[in-house]
């Protein structure tokens, strides 16, 4: 469970986030919404600990994350969460399977455990005739398919998706709004999606929607 209290965010005299309380259960798929410049990529980069609140706490159960710094948060996050962005943000000169392995090895495994955790991910979303691809051999919905396996790899908690459809034509849109619910069910993560597309915030069991700053009532 993710609890967070009183979340607050400036960046100088603009104040992003204006004391943000949500409570998100296990194996949850919320989507958080609202117009641009909301504070929706803020509060999932604060939750995902890859920015810092000014004021506030989150609690994963009973572990207040916002106390721990430097190594132990980093290995948190990268133990814990599992993160999908908008631009797939895979490195060009990587093959998809090496691409994916890139989380394991910094979590300290090996390259015969984390080739083989990847290999097995890839073959789960239809991506084993696509190891060796580079990046650029690979269609947009593929690529997107290798960044959901390396958020994967250290098999999370949590996943946090960004825009995760905003970049896809409609077909893989489709294919990967009803993959983030297929993981949810094989494999029990907790998942937090930032969208503006309402197809699928429709499809997930909550949605918080934000507006100047704080949570307003869902839509």
């Amino acid at each position: 469970m993710i609890v967070t209290t009183g979340i607050t965010k400036a960046y100088g005299n603009l104040k992003v986030l204006k004391g943000i309380d949500i409570r998100i259960m296990d194996k949850e798929v919320v989507s958080i919404v609202g117009a641009s410049g909301a504070g929706k990529t803020t509060l999932l980069q604060i939750i995902g600990t890859l920015d810092r609140p000014d004021n506030g706490t989150i609690f994963y159960n009973d572990s207040d994350i916002s106390r721990l710094k430097g190594r132990a948060l980093a290995g948190f996050r990268n133990n814990n969460i599992g993160f999908v962005f908008q631009f797939h943000q895979l490195l060009p000169e990587f093959t998809a399977l090496e691409n994916v392995c890139i989380p394991a090895y910094i979590s300290g495994k090996s390259k015969i455990e984390a080739e083989k955790r990847a290999t097995e991910l890839l073959g789960f979303l239809s991506l084993s005739d696509r190891l060796d691809h580079k990046p650029s051999e690979l269609s947009g919905g593929e690529q997107q398919r290798v960044a959901v396996a390396r958020a994967l790899v250290n098999n999370p908690s949590v996943i946090l998706a960004d825009e995760p459809s905003g970049n896809l034509d409609t077909e893989n849109k489709n294919e990967l709004h009803k993959l983030f619910f297929k993981l949810r069910d094989t494999f029990g993560q907790t998942i937090i999606i930032v969208t503006h597309d309402r197809q699928l915030a429709s499809m997930s069991d909550r949605i918080l929607q934000i507006k100047d700053g704080l949570i307003v009532d869902e839509p």
